[in-house]
């Protein structure tokens, strides 16, 4: 099972991104499908996740209505487009896999770097 996170890169601040999380290896059927991010000197946090049966989705406070993820079953793949970024969102991206909502996220992307200039 293979998680490849790309599309980060060095943007101003207001400038839009999006990342893709393009999954091989199984189906990710029944799976959460998860973007955290990790700045430096801080610990990883939860941006977002979606369920990839039904697309129910989940933001962190910090992201809600900047951020959007979302899936393409046909690509095996999760987005997430991120608007109005700000300085505070520069970090590495990560995608990730969990069983369920409950289960611990067990599938990890490389991640990507964003950096959000002023």
């Amino acid at each position: 099972v293979q998680l490849q996170a790309s599309g980060g890169g060095l943007v101003q601040a207001g400038d839009s991104l999006r990342l893709s999380c393009a999954a091989s290896g199984r189906t990710f059927t029944n799976y959460v499908m998860g973007w955290f991010r990790q700045a430096p000197g801080k610990e990883r946090e939860f941006i977002a996740h979606i369920t990839w049966n039904l697309g129910s989705t989940n933001y962190a406070d910090s992201v809600k209505g900047r951020f959007t993820i979302s899936r393409d079953s046909a690509k095996n793949a999760v987005y997430l487009q991120m608007n109005s970024l700000k300085p505070e969102d520069t970090a590495v991206y990560y995608c990730a896999a969990a069983r369920s909502l409950s289960a611990k996220y067990i599938f990890w992307g490389q991640g990507t770097e964003v950096t959000v200039s002023s």
